[in-house]
């Protein structure tokens, strides 16, 4: 993983981190309902951002050196699984 992905990764991961952990609160403080889905939208987006941003790290460095050394069929195949899973 390059490290401006990696650094940049794990800044989301506290983003979400402390929205999840505002959702918590405000769950256990019974606020409004839409109030809180428009939280966990946003959590869902800061997810996809994230995906999106390691997805992209990947293509332009395990799947290029995993193709560059052979192993072209293995790297296909994690590939459709991800694919698979990210519609489920």
């Amino acid at each position: 993983m390059f490290p401006e992905v990696k650094q940049d990764a794990l800044k989301r991961m506290s983003y979400i981190e402390g929205h999840l952990s505002g959702i918590r609160k405000m769950l256990e403080e019974d606020k409004y309902c839409v109030d809180v889905l428009k939280q966990t939208y946003a959590v869902r987006r800061a997810i996809e951002k994230m995906e999106s941003l390691l997805l992209e790290g990947h293509l332009k460095s395990c799947v290029v050196e995993g193709i560059q050394s052979g192993r072209a069929e293995e790297i296909v195949e994690e590939l459709k699984d991800l694919y698979i899973l990210s519609n489920k």
